[in-house]
């Protein structure tokens, strides 16, 4: 499990960089656009460029994120249960956060499909939205293995604190 466990971590980091490109080209981008705004040559498109960045941004984020334990937690409730059971709530929140996650990635792939079959494009550069939208569905698919190693280090913490 451990050789599983370094491997999908090694991929979320290496997407993380992918997000973290999109950023700075979402930032050039923006600087560019206000700047070469003074003197009347705005970029085209470059509203639409960023909004698609995004999307890069977060769905390819998500996975290192969830590695760091960097999305916001309210445990205000949970802090008040049993080591077990704040194990076990642990567990079972990320098995559903995992087959949440996996939903969306196969309907982002469906809707994916779709967008490429119909030609969809955006409406000021004409820019094909469609690998965009299997952006998400690879980031949600690369989610779905971490939270289920998430799941299952916390079942075993469940586990080691009940048969105390």
């Amino acid at each position: 499990m451990l050789r599983i466990e370094k491997t999908i971590l090694a991929i979320a980091e290496k997407v993380n960089w992918i997000a973290a490109a999109a950023i700075a080209a979402m930032m050039l981008l923006t600087t560019l656009d206000i700047i070469l705004r003074m003197f009347r040559y705005p970029i085209p498109g470059a509203y639409e460029l960023v909004g698609l960045l995004g999307s890069v941004v977060i769905s390819f984020s998500l996975a290192h994120t969830s590695v760091e334990n960097g999305h916001i937690a309210v445990e205000f409730l949970v802090r008040r249960f049993s080591r077990t059971t704040q194990a076990l709530t642990g567990a079972c929140n990320a098995l559903i956060g995992a087959l949440l996650f996996a939903v969306i990635a196969w309907q982002s792939v469906v809707y994916g499909i779709d967008l490429f079959d119909k030609e969809i494009v955006s409406l000021t550069i004409q820019v094909p939205i469609y690998p965009f939208v299997f952006g998400v569905a690879a980031g949600c698919a690369l989610l779905c293995p971490v939270l289920l190693v998430e799941s299952l280090r916390a079942f075993r913490r469940y586990r080691s604190y009940a048969d105390r």
